[in-house]
């Protein structure tokens, strides 16, 4: 098997697609869940990704989860590794790069951040989103993480003893030979992680040609779509039968916690074309009182819609002008913005396990890494087979366990402005 550790579920799901969509059967389990297969599951995978959620945890908290579940991936008999990030480095990085070398006695790690499909391309160490440098793109203001450098070195090198060092864009368009020399000569130089450029697909693909006999990989999904066309060139892989099982109605609960304008835009755009929408209003969301009778209508309008057999979509509040005012709020209430963060996923999860409570919803789509990560742990998902590619890096899933349900897990940073309407019609599929 290839083992994977990914620091949220939108991440897992991500990359988990890169291999399946290449016919490899790939599941994705919670770090809590990931002592084995489910019998539903069809056999045992032949990659095993596991979600650490430990985007916002404390260095310390998640090196200490990445060790332990490289670990456990290595006693399943995992012979290679992926250290699956943000693609623009949000997160405990570094700690985690070091985490998962530490727990296999290794020395050194690839690490590749561009990901062309969604943007993301990294020349001479700078990152860049969409063409404009990661410290000038929508993730300068971040809540959580602001990205105010873009240069992948330094922002690597902030949060690592070990050395790290860079192969430019000019070296890696010579060819996967010249790229392997220079990999090699790096390491004998005392590098322990080599940041790659990758100006577009060409580029990923010459890297997984220098790079796939390399034990551990580090950074974004992308260049696991080169590696498993190649993986599935190399080997004879079982076949992987795209079967649904019945999910009762078609209609499809929507639910949003992501800030990103991406989702913004994608909700703006849902709503254009007749999706019902009603916002969980985050100001609310202090005062105990307001918001269990804001929840509590919510889940009656949903569960009324869609037993009606129409989708809905339940967002949290997202004009500038209510998340600030939510910011300043919470501020005066003591809390930081990881906490109002929290807070706010939280009260959105409770909605939807209510909702799915009442009306034993099965077609789902969340948007927020998050969300997602809070409505799985809220309905009890313990593991996921990756399905079919939607837009690049944002796959559908089945979950293991019954009943079954139906997912689209999606990253608030990826997509197109008409994801939520394509997701919901795949999403109804029988």
């Amino acid at each position: 098997m290839i083992g994977i550790i990914a620091d949220d579920i939108t991440g897992a799901n991500d990359i988990g697609i890169m291999y399946a969509k290449a016919n490899i059967r790939t599941h994705v389990y919670p770090m809590e869940a990931c002592t084995g297969s489910d019998q539903n599951s069809g056999g045992e995978p032949d990659v095993l990704v596991l979600d650490t959620h430990s985007r916002l945890d404390t260095p310390d908290d998640a090196y200490t989860k990445v060790y332990q579940m490289t670990k456990r991936l290595q006693e399943a008999g995992c012979a290679r590794f992926i250290n699956k990030t943000c693609s623009v480095f949000r997160g405990n990085i570094g700690t985690e790069f070091d985490a998962m070398l530490d727990a296999l006695d290794a020395s050194f790690g690839i690490v590749v951040l561009g990901f062309p499909k969604n943007g993301r391309t990294t020349l001479n160490g700078i990152h860049y989103v969409h063409g404009k440098k990661l410290e000038e793109s929508e993730f300068r203001n971040d809540p959580v993480h602001p990205m105010r450098c873009s240069n992948l070195v330094d922002i690597l090198q902030s949060q690592t003893d070990r050395r790290v060092g860079l192969i430019p864009i000019h070296i890696v368009e010579q060819g996967a030979s010249v790229l392997e020399e220079q990999i090699a000569v790096m390491k004998q130089s005392g590098f322990t992680y080599i940041i790659l450029d990758v100006r577009d697909q060409q580029s990923l693909k010459t890297i997984a040609q220098a790079v796939q006999a390399e034990p551990i990989i580090c950074g974004s999904s992308a260049l696991a779509e080169e590696l498993a066309l190649l993986e599935k060139q190399n080997a004879v892989q079982t076949s992987v039968a795209n079967k649904l099982p019945a999910l009762g109605r078609s209609a499809v609960l929507c639910a949003a916690g992501s800030l990103m304008p991406q989702t913004a835009a994608q909700i703006a755009y849902a709503k254009k074309q007749g999706l019902t929408a009603l916002e969980l209003d985050s100001l609310l969301l202090f005062n105990p009182a307001e918001k269990e009778a804001l929840c509590k209508q919510l889940v009656e309008q949903a569960s009324r819609l869609l037993k009606d057999d129409k989708d809905v979509l339940i967002h949290a509040s997202n004009s500038p002008l209510k998340v600030a005012a939510t910011k300043v709020k919470g501020v005066e209430l003591g809390y930081g913005n990881t906490e109002v963060s929290v807070i706010v996923s939280n009260a959105l999860s409770d909605v939807i396990q209510s909702v799915v409570n009442v009306t034993g919803q099965q077609r789902l789509l969340i948007a927020g890494g998050e969300t997602s990560a809070a409505v799985c742990d809220k309905l009890g998902i313990g593991g996921l087979s990756i399905w079919q590619e939607i837009e690049p890096g944002l796959p559908s899933c089945l979950t293991l366990q019954t009943p079954q349900r139906f997912l689209v897990l999606k990253s608030g940073s990826f997509g197109s402005e008409p994801f939520f309407i394509e997701a919901i019609e795949h999403l109804k599929q029988t």
